[in-house]
């Protein structure tokens, strides 16, 4: 039996509130009615076209990413282009577009949650606490269940994400002991200051540029720090669509919910 746009959108909020979101964020509908009737839901990290294509042929009337559309302010949907095109074969086949994006990092459930879930890490917390709510929050710090060395974990997290061209880049003395991780789903080299990060063994996130990891490696060489374990961002960022996906099935048992495998991270080789 479907169910309203209207009703997902509400669902979705209700999961990831859009008051946990940045400021500079734009989660939401980007794309379609809210009195459209929804029978199946497809979930990706990015709307791309490989992504939309898929969500039209299995007849989904909504395709949920984590990424925004159109975070970056556009002035034309024109199909010469990509965003365009994503929204007019969105629209031709009938499907919307919602995006739970940092509303969906920092909830009990979100992006660095479901990490550390994977990793097993205990009595994981935020990096960065909700002013609201101090289990809320960017980011998580948790430990090992039992100390590990930094390869070991590397590997570990291999085990864990899906393979990418990118593979897991580390900063740091492959056989040193590893108990305390911070992590943060994404791109958080924002972070790398946090007193939090700097306080554990390793810290594990994505997009890593050269001048903050060179500086934050020299710091630690100096006055201590961690070591830095370099994953892809959407790697990381896919292993919390199932969890979200539990979820809509749970609040929408009427509707099939499904989880994209296609890979849309930006690279497709690397030579070393």
């Amino acid at each position: 039996m479907p169910v309203a746009l209207a009703r997902v959108i509400d669902v979705a909020h209700t999961l990831w509130p859009l008051a946990g979101a940045e400021e500079w964020d734009v989660p939401g509908l980007i794309v379609g009615d809210p009195s459209a009737e929804v029978r199946a839901i497809h979930l990706a990290v990015d709307a791309v076209a490989d992504t939309v294509a898929e969500a039209v042929e299995r007849d989904a009337q909504l395709l949920l990413v984590h990424h925004p559309l159109l975070l970056r302010g556009v002035t034309s949907v024109a199909e010469d282009r990509y965003k365009g095109t994503m929204v007019a074969r969105l629209i031709r086949g009938g499907c919307g577009l919602l995006a739970a994006h940092t509303n969906a990092d920092v909830v009990a459930r979100g992006t660095s949650a479901v990490l550390a879930a994977r990793l097993g890490l205990v009595d994981p917390h935020p990096l960065v606490p909700s002013a609201r709510d101090a289990s809320l929050g960017l980011g998580r710090v948790g430990e090992l269940p039992a100390p590990v060395t930094l390869g070991e974990l590397a590997r570990g997290l291999g085990e864990i994400l899906p393979p990418t061209a990118q593979g897991i880049r580390g900063a740091g003395d492959y056989f040193a002991p590893i108990r305390r991780v911070a992590l943060c789903a994404g791109a958080g080299d924002s972070l790398l200051a946090n007193p939090a990060v700097q306080s554990a063994d390793v810290y594990i996130t994505s997009d890593l540029r050269h001048h903050p990891a060179s500086e934050a490696r020299e710091n630690a060489r100096i006055g201590g720090g961690p070591a830095l374990l370099d994953i892809s961002h959407w790697a990381a960022e896919w292993l919390w669509l199932e969890a979200a996906a539990d979820e809509l099935r749970a609040a929408l048992p009427e509707v099939t919910v499904t989880v994209s495998e296609l890979r849309t991270d930006p690279w497709d080789f690397a030579l070393v």
